[in-house]
């Protein structure tokens, strides 16, 4: 729909958003330092739910059909350039900051033929749909070229939209701006729809004459118009318009994101306790009918089944979670595999690698890393397993460790079997393999292999002397009346009256 003759609003519900394929290039603004976020980290780089802002903006451009996505990067640039070299897309490196303008002609566009998506890096909140919606009604307007406009309640540091009788003529940066402009709700969101070959004649012209002496690229509209091309502006959701230049507009985009999925899921049918306190990334899956209790914060590509309950002040990132899981509370799981039934916790920590079985048990303080723990086994309380591979129904007793880093800086293995039952405070020097249906004894440690039915105790000798806290009574008694202390008397012959093994 047509508004005051050269704007388009947005229509999310009919409009077609084909555009076509390989016509387009987007170039992204990443190169500013974001002084007034007072960090070291680059500000495209702070992360937005979980994920660098600038990935976000890259991952819902590579959703359209661009020939290709160029990134103009400056401060920080190595850490940026890293962050994004995985993602297919070409980067320009701005060494001086000069303004918009100058970092446009950096993503050399003389190269460009077709349109030209302009967009910055710091817009953590636009969806893939948004720019496929500008996308399509620029292709359709027959313009030279198009600003995305927005209103918003709080305009702020945004520039504003000057118009005369509806017809766009300018864009004034707040800085430069009048009382009277200051006025204006409706805001540049810094996004352009441009010819290429608009872009390559006009660029070049772009002065430096304001307060900051930076080549802002908000004066492409002016020139575009005085050399009486086609200037239009298209109408977009306010959360285009939402750029992020502090801590506090970071925290905000966040909890946007985290109220967003929190929505979502609950629409699908996931019992939220509180959804004002999950954390949940938008790239985490969770079926219907699975409870999430107050803060708890789930991450990365985490997917969590059906029937599941996770109690409070739990931490999940990168696992799966297969149906009817009970995590309890305070438990820590990184880049695990929990099977159906199992229960985790309260407070275990399962680390990278770890693959627990169907209907095992996992209970308060314990800690395993790179193990595979059979169906129905149990370790219920103060154990670490690393580097194990333990059966099926195999009980795991209180105070059990795995000894699997070694002093030549080597990590050997654990192997347990089938239905073996390990006494409390046992000890598994690695490597060693324990038989189907061995008994451990209590207090062993154990250096050898165990044969499947065997009765391993591997412990020093009990050794009694009789009558020898007597002595430490008396003794006791006398240095309590003199100035020091002293203790029983030693022994001419040390071997043990009594020995019981």
């Amino acid at each position: 729909m047509l508004k005051n003759g050269n704007t388009q609003k947005n229509n999310n519900n009919s409009e077609d958003r084909s555009v076509s394929p390989d016509r387009w290039t987007a170039i992204v603004l990443a190169a500013g330092k974001g002084t007034r976020m007072n960090s070291p980290l680059p500000k495209v780089l702070h992360p937005v739910a979980g994920r660098p802002m600038l990935v976000r903006v890259l991952e819902q451009l590579k959703r359209q059909p661009f020939a290709e996505i160029r990134v103009v990067t400056g401060f920080g640039y190595h850490l940026v350039e890293a962050v994004i070299g995985a993602l297919g897309v070409v980067s320009y490196r701005q060494s001086e900051q000069k303004g918009t303008g100058h970092a446009v002609s950096v993503a050399r566009p003389e190269q460009l033929d077709g349109d030209v998506l302009i967009l910055n890096g710091d817009h953590p909140l636009i969806e893939s749909e948004d720019i496929a919606s500008i996308m399509s009604r620029f292709e359709k307007s027959h313009w030279d070229l198009a600003v995305v406009t927005a209103e918003v309640t709080h305009p702020g540091s945004l520039g504003r939209i000057v118009r005369h009788l509806g017809q766009i003529k300018a864009i004034v940066e707040a800085q430069d701006a009048s009382a009277q402009t200051l006025q204006i709700k409706e805001v540049n969101t810094g996004i352009y729809c441009v010819k290429a070959q608009v872009l390559k004649e006009l660029l070049p012209l772009i002065s430096n004459q304001n307060t900051k002496g930076e080549y802002y690229l908000t004066e492409i509209v002016t020139l575009a118009l005085e050399k009486g091309l086609k200037v239009g502006t298209l109408e977009s959701h306010s959360r285009v318009a939402f750029g992020v230049n502090t801590q506090s507009e970071l925290a905000q985009a966040s909890q946007i994101l985290f109220d967003q999925k929190a929505r979502s899921l609950m629409d699908s049918g996931v019992l939220l306790l509180n959804p004002n306190s999950v954390y949940i990334e938008e790239t985490v899956t969770i079926e219907p009918g699975t409870a999430i209790y107050p803060n708890v914060m789930i991450r990365g590509r985490t997917r969590i089944a059906s029937f599941c309950s996770i109690e409070p002040n739990c931490f999940i990132v990168d696992s799966e979670i297969e149906r009817g899981v009970h995590i309890k509370a305070g438990s820590y799981l990184e880049r695990v595999k929990i099977m159906k039934e199992a229960q985790i916790g309260p407070y275990a920590r399962l680390r990278p690698e770890t693959v627990i079985g169907e209907q095992a048990q996992v209970g308060n303080f314990v800690e395993m890393k790179k193990v595979k723990f059979g169906s129905q086994s149990k370790a219920n309380h103060l154990t670490y397993l690393g580097d194990a591979e333990v059966g099926i129904g195999v009980n795991i007793g209180c105070g059990t460790i795995t000894c699997n880093y070694a002093v030549d800086r080597k990590k050997y293995k654990t192997v347990i079997g089938d239905h073996v039952f390990v006494g409390s405070d046992t000890q598994f020097v690695a490597p060693v393999t324990i038989g189907e249906h061995a008994v451990i004894g209590s207090g062993s440690t154990i250096t050898k292999d165990v044969p499947p039915w065997a009765l391993a105790v591997a412990r020093a000798h009990q050794i009694h002397r009789e009558d020898w806290a007597k002595k430490l009574v008396k003794n006791t008694s006398e240095s309590d009346s003199s100035d020091g202390d002293k203790l029983p008397p030693k022994e001419k012959n040390t071997e043990p009256s009594k020995e019981t093994r």
